[in-house]
């Protein structure tokens, strides 16, 4: 079975948005390929991000918001509407403050694909492998394998939590 039959089939049997983007990590794992794998939406009219799903649950939990900084990488991934790729530990410090941790799971190059629906940023896909993985062509992957699933599970993923969530 390919791996997007497999996603499809996935998706249809999903209960949760965790299971959603569960199966989008799965898509992903083989090619690009990563070692960590986080999912962030963002809302851009609040100014927030927030991670809804991680395959390292321990050092990425899933919890609250922060803020978008409007920096080099929101420029990239927002206004130019491009992935963002870092080679090495040393790029990713550059943006990351949380290059150590990312250094300690054996990851040293980071690729972060943005998601626009209706015109707008809603989510980003990120991946991060060992230095040098995010190669032209494995990005080139990404870029045309991911988008479309993405948007899938982040839509459904907002229809999931409306139909889940408890009145104030």
């Amino acid at each position: 079975m390919s791996s997007l039959s497999t996603f499809a089939n996935k998706v249809s049997a999903a209960i949760s948005s965790a299971e959603l983007w569960a199966a989008l990590d799965t898509l992903a794992s083989a090619e690009p390929g990563h070692i960590l794998f986080t999912v962030t939406t963002v809302e851009m009219d609040e100014g927030v991000a927030r991670r809804v799903y991680t395959n390292h649950p321990k050092q990425y939990p899933v919890s609250g918001t922060k803020p978008i900084h409007r920096d080099e990488w929101f420029e990239i991934v927002h206004d130019q509407r491009r992935s963002f790729v870092a080679h090495t530990i040393k790029d990713i410090a550059k943006v990351f403050p949380d290059h150590e941790l990312i250094a300690s799971l054996g990851c040293g190059s980071v690729l972060n694909l943005p998601i626009f629906l209706r015109n707008k940023l809603v989510a980003t896909i990120n991946m991060l492998a060992e230095e040098q993985h995010y190669t032209a062509e494995r990005v080139a992957v990404a870029e045309t394998l991911l988008p479309i699933p993405a948007s899938l599970c982040w839509a459904l993923s907002a229809q999931f939590d409306r139909a889940h969530k408890t009145p104030d």
